[in-house]
This record gives C-alpha cells, structure tokens and sequence, in this order.
C-alpha cells in the first residue's frame, strides 16, 4: 500500500473520485489522491469543489496539475462549473509523504532491483561518451521505456544541456524530483550551479554527490538508469562499483587504437569491483563521403580489437554525424530530431540490443509469498 485513502474518509465526493483519481503527478508519478493532495472535492448544484494542496509553494507542475483537476472534474456527468482553491502543504503532511515515498523503495537500486543500471564509461574524454548516454536515453525512451541519467561527470557535466534543458529538480522534503526532457528523468550536478561555473572537489564528495543521486532523488518506476560516467578511471569509477556492484558497464571508445587501448582501463575497473562489460560502442566510426566512400578521419578497428581483448561484443559503430554534433549544441538529440540520420540509426540499434539483451524470465523478483 502506498496510502491511498478511501474517497469517502479523505472527503472526496465518490461522483469525483474516480475522476480525480486519475490525474497524477507529474513529478512524482502518482495520483493526486493517493499523495494527498486532494484534501477535499464537494459537488454542490452542478459546482465542483475542490480542495488542491501542492507539496511546495513554487512546484514547476503547478498549471499543469490545476489544469488536469479541472479538466477531468469538468467531464464528471453533471458538473457544470468547477472551483479550484489552491493551497500548500503543511510541513507535517509533506513530510508525512516523503516518508511514505521512501517507505516504499528503501533502496531504489538496491540488490534485486528490476531496474537496469548501464554505466557509460570511457578511458579518455573527448570520445562522445556523453553524447552517446543522452542519445541512447532518448532512444530508449522512444521504445516506450521508462528511462533516468544521472550525469556522473561532475567535472565535466554536459548531459542538461545535450538534452536542452535548464530545469532544476523540485525539492520536496529531502527528497528531489528530477526534470524530465526528451521523456527522460535527469540529474546533474550542472542543475546545482550557477552559469557554467566549475567543480573542483575531490574523492569524498565525489562519492556523495553520487550517492545522493541514487538515494535523495525520487526517480520512480525506472526500467533503465543510464550514468554518464566521468572519463578514467578515478574516484567516481570505484564509487560506483562500491554503491552498485550489480551494474553493467558501456565502453565507448574511437577506432583510433590508442583511445582503445585506454579504453580497455575503464573496463578493466569495473570487472575488479565485480561489474559485468555489456559491450564496445565505436563512436566518430567514419565519415560517409558523397561518392559513397568512408572518410576514416579517426582511423579503423579499435572498437573491434577492444571488443575483442575484453571478451564482449562490439554493439555498434556510430558515424561521424553533423547533425549528431548540431544536435547536440541544440539540445535536440539527433535520434528524435533526425532519425534517419546513419549516426540516429547506430543508436537506435544499440537501444534495441539493450532492450532485448537481459530478459526477465529467470530473474528472481523482491516479492515474498504472503
């Protein structure tokens, strides 16, 4: 039970109750009703009623949300008018559900999470790893996925603005709900900054910032949790691998030999902390030339021999893309932008290989018989 109240105790007409009950928070992703927010909806003569308490005083959803209250009491059969009186809650209910919120889901990606954890990591910078996280997230979420990215890179946090959004997570309680773009939950420590300011912290915030992200963050129901790592093989790399030693860990390398052969490092941190390497994606894999040959500005097979020393598969060779990199400064990622585009084509392939990669039949589920 997640402390949903009878309609008739919670005072809420029943002719409403199942109306409201379907409007959710768009942030946190449940109904209205269930997290109290609805204190009371009356129906007098043709008048609704109704009684609106946000969690916070300057929650972002605030429209939105009275909109989708008046919206669906006005389709109750005889409701002619309705009146919204907008309120906040008092800092007992609001910390009544953040408590309720963490009862829940204890330990959101705990052992035996169904979420899947995938850590994009690369050896060196510059390689696109970041670019790659944003895309796949969108991609996957376009495949009807529930999907979040935790922007990791602290040192070099870009995922807000590869997905063109300048939104800050709403507080509620202690708890943060993070923004959504592109249909994708993120956070980033670039949320928490002002302007493009820098970060210069070392091991131990480092490690709380990221333990943070995964605990203080409500992300709800995610199938998918992609964490754009920071490049190397530092302080957040062993992090990770302590805090979630059941995640699966994306190599992202170029063809050039050299930057495979760093890659290799990245890997080689995560089998030691216990990780499993999904496979290699070859980023910036050649540029298609207009006589249909391949322009191999970044040289050829490094992906492939990474793929081959670690013992897992190359899952996709991205191209050289303009509108990849346009794409990206735009904060319109090219798998929705363009989606016929080689480089939006790789990864919506690499999406679908994830998708199908770990099937759940076998799995044990964090249930026990009554």
């Amino acid at each position: 039970m997640t402390g949903a109240q009878d309609p008739r105790s919670a005072g809420i007409d029943p002719a409403l109750a199942a109306a409201l009950g379907t409007v959710v928070d768009p942030e946190i992703r449940r109904p209205l009703v269930e997290l109290d927010m609805i204190p009371s909806a009356t129906l007098d003569g043709g008048v609704a009623r109704i009684r609106l308490e946000l969690t916070v005083a300057a929650c972002p959803a605030a429209d939105r949300i009275q909109d989708d209250v008046r919206q669906a009491a006005g389709a109750v059969p005889g409701v002619e008018a309705v009146e919204v009186e907008v309120g906040v809650m008092d800092p007992a209910t609001r910390q009544a559900l953040v408590e309720r919120l963490r009862g829940s889901r204890p330990q959101q990606f705990g052992p035996g999470t169904l979420t899947r954890i995938v850590a994009v990591a690369s050896g060196k910078g510059g390689v696109g790893k970041s670019t790659v996280t944003a895309n796949l997230a969108v991609a996957l979420a376009a495949r009807g996925l529930s999907v979040g990215v935790i922007d990791a890179d602290v040192h070099g946090y870009s995922i807000p603005a590869l997905l063109g959004t300048d939104a800050r997570p709403t507080r509620v309680g202690d708890m943060m709900m993070p923004p959504e773009a592109h249909g994708v939950r993120l956070v980033s420590i670039g949320m928490f900054v002002d302007g493009n300011r820098s970060v210069s912290w070392r091991g131990p915030m480092l490690h709380r910032t990221l333990q943070q992200f995964l605990a203080d963050v409500w992300w709800g129901d995610l199938d998918v949790l992609l964490i754009d790592m920071p490049p190397g093989t530092g302080d957040v790399a062993i992090s990770l691998g302590q805090l979630l030693p059941h995640a699966e860990v994306l190599v992202v390398t170029t063809p050039q030999r050299a930057a495979a052969d760093v890659a290799e490092r990245a890997a080689e941190v995560a089998g030691q902390t216990g990780q499993t390497v999904l496979g290699v994606v070859e980023n910036m894999a050649g540029l298609a030339q207009p006589d249909g040959t391949v322009l191999e500005l970044f040289g050829a097979g490094g992906g492939e021999e990474a793929a081959r020393r670690l013992g897992v598969p190359l899952l996709a060779r991205i191209p050289l893309s303009v509108a990849l990199r346009e794409g990206g400064d735009a904060g319109a990622p090219v798998v929705s932008s363009e989606p016929t585009d080689p480089a939006a084509v790789a990864i919506a392939g690499l999406a679908a290989s994830l998708r199908g990669s770990r099937p759940i039949a076998g799995r044990s589920l964090p249930i026990s018989p009554a």
